[in-house]
């Protein structure tokens, strides 16, 4: 397995390099564009994006070794996954919060909080006392639905309401901002195995080196930011909304009350959109069972001792192959519709899954089929997410974007705590990594659960045959990713 992980890095690292050649031969050639033209517009997006970056590093460095750390602590792989399940519910408990709460405390106020709550849940690794590490799961619960939405909600209301720069030139930023997030997430794979592996740091060193970036990411906000607002406009406290009364008047709407109406207009689209409803379906059975994989793929390998920096790497650079097969596959040269690409990814993670269910049976494993099949998951989720991120923007309303989105959520979390519990149900006498039936029995489900997805995906576009909304027109809509 570990000459088995340094060759597919390579492989991989060299196919992604190709792969994007290839697409920018494929490419017409393009005028260069307004808002890259455009100096303000520039400096505004590498203002932002220089502290996002940090963010998503400290949020990438912890992936490898998480579950790890745990096994190094001695606790049990029931103790962890109960773990997990914490970190999930505080997501489901956090994200109302986090939306509530850019727009109470103000969206830069909002952001150094983050880098305050990530960098204690990123201490509590320090102790082996089960409850404080239960009390950081909780904290990391509330940063990344903090990670969701304060950056995001910081930058589109300084591009409209403050530069008035054109909504056009939104999806431009995002874009960047995934293309640098699949090398981030590359990097940080190979910086944790160099701390944790190579150097014998341990397991912890990864969460301790995302400490000081978040620290990095909190004084860009406070000078770099500040600065900013300080030009453009001033620091944001708590933010209402006026609203027109019959009689000719205003009102203030709270914050509190704003976030009410998004939740309730959000749940009203959903239930009146056969289409939302459908691709909602999609998104939670698809990402639920990523949630299981994130817990899965460590205690599947791990046993036969790959470095697990370097497998992570690889499961992210399948995924940035994936993104660059949906970027190739939507282009004008060949013509595919982003709905075709969501069929073909689920059809993937599903077969990904099936493959599984054999690979982990108790006393016979076969770590390089299960490693092959995690990279195929992977490369589904490249294609997956740009794919359900176009159909969205086209069946969402704008306005009610937020809100929808919130709820498609919910069930997310809720399938993915509820199969964890279950395999903590399943693990408690053996362990998932050592010989137990919990681990295949849960991979059996997952696809189960792709099955279901897949039918949901065949009902939309069944449902959508001619729906024009569907369907990608003219370039390959890359922007479409935001």
């Amino acid at each position: 397995m570990l000459v088995t992980a340094y060759l597919a890095i390579v492989f991989l690292l060299a196919l992604c390099v190709g792969l994007e050649l290839t697409a920018r031969r494929l490419s017409p050639p393009q005028s260069t564009p307004t808002a890259v033209a455009n100096p303000a517009f520039r400096h505004f997006q590498s203002t932002f994006l220089r502290a996002y970056l940090l963010a998503l590093w400290a949020d990438w460095l912890q992936g490898p070794y998480l579950y790890k750390l745990y096994r190094h602590y001695s606790f049990l792989e029931s103790q962890i996954a109960i773990l997990y399940v914490c970190g999930l519910a505080s997501c489901i408990l956090f994200a109302p919060f986090s939306g509530w709460l850019s727009q109470a405390l103000g969206r830069r106020r909002s952001c150094l909080f983050f880098c305050l709550s990530y960098s204690a849940c990123c201490l509590t690794k320090l102790s082996r006392d089960y409850f404080v590490l239960i009390a950081g799961r909780v904290l990391g619960g509330l940063s990344t639905s903090l990670l969701t939405t304060t950056f995001e909600a910081w930058y589109v209301h300084r591009h409209v309401e403050i530069h008035d720069f054109p909504k056009e030139w939104i999806p431009s930023t995002f874009t960047r901002a995934a293309t640098w997030n699949h090398g981030l997430a590359v990097g940080a794979g190979l910086v944790a195995n160099l701390l944790a592996e190579w150097l014998h740091l341990g397991p912890v060193a990864p969460f301790l080196l995302a400490v000081p970036c978040l620290a990095c990411c909190a004084w860009v906000v406070l000078t770099d930011w500040g600065k900013e607002e300080a030009n453009k406009g001033p620091v944001e406290e708590k933010q209402t909304l006026l609203l027109g009364t019959p009689n000719g008047g205003v009102t203030r709407m709270s914050a509190r009350a704003r976030f009410s109406r998004s939740c309730h207009d959000g749940l009203r689209c959903l239930l009146s959109d056969r289409r939302v409803m459908l691709l909602g379906g999609v998104q939670a059975l698809f990402e639920s069972v990523l949630y299981i994989f994130v817990f899965l793929w460590t205690p599947v390998l791990d046993p036969h001792g790959p470095p697990l920096g370097i497998v992570f790497s690889c499961l992210m650079a399948a995924s940035m192959v994936g993104s660059l097969l949906y970027r190739l596959a939507t282009s004008t040269h060949y013509h595919l519709q982003p709905g075709h690409v969501l069929c073909l990814a689920v059809l993937m993670a599903f077969f990904s899954f099936f493959m599984l269910t054999f690979s982990t049976a108790p006393g016979q494993p076969r770590p390089h089929e299960s490693f092959l099949a995690f990279l195929l998951l992977e490369l589904a989720c490249g294609l997956y997410f740009p794919a359900v991120s176009f159909l969205q923007g086209r069946v969402i309303p704008e306005d009610k974007r937020a809100g929808v989105l919130a709820w498609f959520r919910l069930p997310l979390h809720l399938l993915a705590c509820l199969g964890l519990l279950a395999l903590h149900g399943e693990i408690s006498g053996t362990g998932a990594g050592e010989g137990g039936s919990g681990t295949r029995h849960m991979f059996g489900g997952c696809a189960v659960m792709m099955l279901a997805a897949l039918m949901a995906v065949v009902s939309l576009f069944t449902l959508g045959r001619n729906d024009s909304d569907l369907r990608l027109e003219g370039t390959r809509g890359e922007g479409d990713m935001y």
